[in-house]
Parts: structure tokens; sequence; C-alpha cells
């Protein structure tokens, strides 16, 4: 049975994991449609993509490294199973992740210089599909039970239910992105946007009634859990709060557009987390079994919850500044 102690700190890892969704997949749907970005304002979409991320893209990778460490500090027997498991496709991702950070930096600065950036521009294009790609698989394999099966087990990102997860992460990060776009922008490029934001809303939705029809099969525990169990409150508010965004998109209010995409990642997050708990590996590895022990778990959540405090307001004021910056400039 998970203590109270334990699923705080189970708690914390889901916490940074849904900053680094909202924020990060932002990011990686801003790459995604930095390489769709065509026409005769190409250009303008990719430039209001880079001034959007610009300033504060790397401060976002602070909720990956904090997941990554909360987890390897409070559940090592979990942290072993993962990156035993999953080693390709986690490895792939980080891989991703640097490449993609490096090809955006320099392709700025190769902007600066007039030199030609195409196939910086590319890689970043690339990995910023590759990467949610693959995250996507990865937490799908841990939900699915195939990567707890004895034999197979590291091919379980290539199963039907993780591979369905990671195409509907990658189109949440194109919503995501393209709703926070109708914001940063205005005239033209903002109706762009809201089309794209439009498109992506559908693409998550079709998607995600697939990747539901496939976990009924291949993920039942997950599936159960949120057709009938204890995650269908939160997987149903999603299902509403996915239906407010798209009347505000359609409506033209941006702003509150904005508002209810986070809140509806959040809830799909928190269907997610609810549904496959007590499980780190459905179904062999539980919460308690791959916790560390108490001791350090009280030390983790001390340090952590002091940390957090120091670093939400931080960032709400790096975020603030950068903003103010922003719209002076335009």
């Amino acid at each position: 049975m998970t203590s109270p102690l334990e699923a705080l700190c189970a708690a914390l890892v889901v916490l940074a994991l849904t900053a680094y969704v909202v924020l990060g997949g932002a990011d990686f749907g801003g790459g995604v449609w930095d390489a769709l970005a065509r026409g005769p304002n190409g250009k303008a979409q990719r430039e209001v993509i880079a001034r959007a991320m610009g300033p504060v893209w790397e401060t976002n990778h602070v909720w990956l490294i904090f997941a990554i460490v909360a987890t390897w500090t409070a559940f090592p027997a979990g942290f072993a199973a993962m990156f035993t498991l999953l080693a390709v496709p986690i490895l792939i991702a980080l891989a991703g992740i640097v490449l993609r950070g490096g090809a955006f930096a320099l392709r700025e600065r190769a902007a600066e210089l007039g030199q030609n950036h195409g196939g910086l521009s590319a890689l970043f294009g690339a990995t910023s599909i590759v990467t949610p790609l693959f995250l996507g698989a990865s937490i799908g394999a841990l939900a699915s039970g195939h990567a707890g099966e004895p034999t197979g087990a590291t091919d379980a990102w290539l199963q039907p239910f993780p591979v369905c997860i990671g195409v509907f992460a990658l189109c949440m990060c194109a919503l995501l992105a393209a709703t926070f776009l109708t914001v940063e922008t205005d005239g033209d490029l903002r109706e762009l946007f809201r089309e794209r934001a439009i498109t992506a809303w559908f693409a998550t939705a079709i998607v995600g009634f697939i990747t539901l029809a496939v976990a009924r099969t291949s993920a039942m525990t997950i599936f159960s859990a949120l057709a009938q169990g204890r995650a269908l409150i939160p997987f149903a508010a999603a299902l509403l709060t996915g239906f407010v965004t798209l009347a505000m998109l359609i409506r033209r209010r941006f702003p509150a557009a904005r508002a209810s995409v986070v809140l509806q990642v959040t809830l799909v997050l928190l269907a997610w987390a609810v549904a496959q708990y007590p499980y780190v590996v459905v179904p062999t590895l539980t919460i308690a079994q791959a916790a560390a022990p108490k001791a350090t778990l009280q030390a983790l959540a001390i340090v952590a919850c002091i940390g957090l405090a120091i670093l939400i307001p931080s960032l709400l004021y790096l975020f603030s500044v950068f903003k103010n910056q922003s719209t002076k400039a335009s």
C-alpha cells in the first residue's frame, strides 16, 4: 500500500511532468509549426515563433530535470526499470532535446550573421517532432503493461498503444503552441494560428479516440480506470475542457482559449496519473515497491517544497520581464 509520503513524492514528479508538458510542449509545438511554415508569410511565422519561445525556452527543461532527479531519488527501482526497459526511446528523446536546443541557438546566431541556416532549421523542426513522439511512447509503454512483461519488454514502446500515445503527445504540443501563438500575434498571422489551433484540436481529438479504442485491448488497466474507474472524473473534465477550448478558438477569445488549453492538458495528465496509480510500471512495479527509504523521501519532500517555493515565483517573474520587453519591442 502506498504511504502518504510516497504519494506526495509521486505527486511532485507528476507536477513537474505537467509543467514540462505545458511549457516545454508548447515549445515543441512551436518547432512543429516552424517546420510547417510555408507561403509568403513563412518567414514572419518563423520570426514570431522564435520571438515567443526565444527568451525562455531553456528554462522549461528545469521541470524535466526536476522530474528525472526526483524519480531517481525517490523511486530508484522505478528509475532503473524505466531507463533499462525504455533505454532506446528515452535516449532518442534526450538526444532530440539536446540537438533541438543546439539547432535553435545556432540558427538564431546564423541569422544574425546573415548566413544560410537551412540545415539547422530542418534539424530544429525534425527534433521538435521526434522528441515528443518518443517521450509519449515511453510513457505509453509504462502504462500499457507491455513494459512489465517478462519477455519482449524492451520493445514495449513499439506496441500500438505507446505509439498512439506518442502521436497524441505530438498533437497536444501542436495544439498548445498554436493556441499560445494566437495571443502572441495579430492580423493575418493570428487568423493563421487560430486555424492551425482548430486543426490541431481535431487531430488531437481523433488520435485521442483512436488511442482509447486501442487501450481497450492493449492497455486494459488504463482503459478501465478511465472508462469507469477512479480516473473517470478527471477524464470527463478533460473532455469538457477540450470543448471549451474549441469554443473559445471559434469565438476568437484567445486569452480564454490559452487558459482553457492549459487546463485541458493538465487534466489529461491528471487522468493518466490517477489511472496508472499505484503503478510505476504497470502491472509489475508499484510506487511502494519502487520507493526509496523513508528518510530519503522525507529529505526530498522538504527540499522540493522549499525549492518550488523559490522556483515558481522566480519563473513567473522571468516570464513577466521578457513578456514586457517583447510588448515594448513590438
